[in-house]
């Protein structure tokens, strides 16, 4: 299996991280819709979310719903879309469970468009995570 988010949990490759417990990492979008675009997934692999047992769903949304507090008072957002995509039909690019934290902007698109993906340096990242680790309070799962 060549899954990028494995890679990512066994430290083989980097990324901007804000949170990591025995069960869950979550770290920073490389290409953001926004800054502060912040994907959520479990350390086990599972393909889509219905591969997750009951109680890990709820695990991952509850500490979705709490990072998310972080990401929105980090980015002074004006408000944030909570997604999470299963299986090709429904975009979802990377085949490992995933949730996606997106701070949105007033005027960050024009009319119901949804904002573009970006390229940002990863110095922009790894400032952007260091900014929301400051609001993440103490969790347990």
């Amino acid at each position: 299996m060549n899954c990028i988010f494995c890679s990512i949990v066994s430290k083989k490759s980097k990324a901007a991280n804000i949170f990591e417990n025995d069960e869950f990492i979550a770290f920073m979008d490389k290409y953001p819709i926004n800054m502060g675009h912040v994907l959520v997934l479990p350390k086990k692999h599972h393909q889509t979310i219905l591969d997750m047992q009951l109680e890990d769903t709820g695990k991952l949304f509850s500490l979705s719903s709490h990072l998310a507090k972080a990401v929105i008072k980090a980015v002074n957002a004006d408000g944030f879309t909570l997604g999470q995509n299963n299986g090709e039909a429904a975009n979802q690019e990377v085949p490992h469970v995933h949730v996606h934290i997106v701070p949105r902007f007033n005027n960050d698109s024009e009319g119901s468009r949804w904002p573009s993906r970006k390229i940002v340096l990863e110095e922009e990242l790894n400032n952007t995570a260091t900014k929301i680790q400051k609001y993440v309070e103490s969790i347990s799962l």
